[in-house]
Formats: C-alpha cells, sequence, structure tokens
C-alpha cells in the first residue's frame, strides 16, 4: 500500500494486477487500484477534480484530467472517508502512477492534495539486476 497525507487528508492507494483481464501476448496488461481518501482535518471539504499522470515501463506517459472521481464528487466531514475502485490499461508489463485531487474547503478555497506514486507490477515484467 502507498499513502501520503497532505493538509489532514490521507490517500491510501492499494494496486492490484488483473491477469484475467489481460493479455500479455498482445501487449494488454490491467491493473485495479483502490484508493482510500481519510478526512483528518477540522473542516468539511468535497473532492472537485481529479489528476492522474500515468507512466509505462517505456517513459510514455499518459495524462488523465476530469471531474471528480468514479462519477462522484464526494463530501468528506470530520473524520470521514471514501473509497472507491477504478482500473488502468497500459501496453506495458509495468508502470508507475501519481497524481491530486483537487478539493473545495466550506469557504470556498480549492487546493490539491497528492496521491502517492504507485507502482503498477505485473508477473509478466522480466527481472534486471542492473
Amino acid at each position: 500500500m502507498y499513502s501520503q497525507t497532505t493538509r489532514s487528508i490521507t490517500v491510501t492507494v492499494r494496486p492490484f494486477f488483473l491477469e484475467d483481464q489481460s493479455s500479455p501476448d498482445e501487449a494488454h496488461f490491467v491493473w485495479a487500484y483502490h484508493v482510500r481518501i481519510e478526512n483528518d482535518g477540522s473542516e468539511t471539504v468535497q473532492l472537485r477534480n481529479r489528476y492522474w499522470r500515468i507512466t509505462d515501463s517505456l517513459g510514455r506517459i499518459q495524462e488523465v484530467r476530469g471531474a471528480g472521481v468514479v462519477g462522484e464528487q464526494p463530501v468528506l466531514r470530520p473524520g470521514d472517508s471514501f473509497e472507491y475502485t477504478s482500473g488502468v490499461p497500459l501496453p506495458t508489463p509495468s508502470g508507475i502512477m501519481l497524481g491530486s485531487y483537487q478539493i473545495e474547503n466550506e469557504t470556498g478555497e480549492r487546493f490539491d492534495i497528492a496521491i502517492p506514486p504507485f507502482s503498477l507490477d505485473s508477473p509478466h515484467q522480466p527481472i534486471q539486476l542492473n
């Protein structure tokens, strides 16, 4: 698991490889990732937007921006958490993802919280030691 806290909001990510949805012979590798967002602060906030930077093992970068997550813009009161699962396909057997969520507090201030970088690993990635 990967975890990072920004302004008392903790984002934890757990990626897992989906062998049954992948086709290694066709350069199609699929992962799911489970995200938990916890509001450990003292103010109510709402997740407004997401940004992802996805890099495959050849260094190719894809950026994804959009409103909310999985069709929702959850409101998190102090002590609340929100969880969701999403997925990502890559043409390579490994990669890395990172990003941020844009959060809005009750006064209308918007700020970004970090999504920790996390590794997308599959058993199809050859191991290389230097």
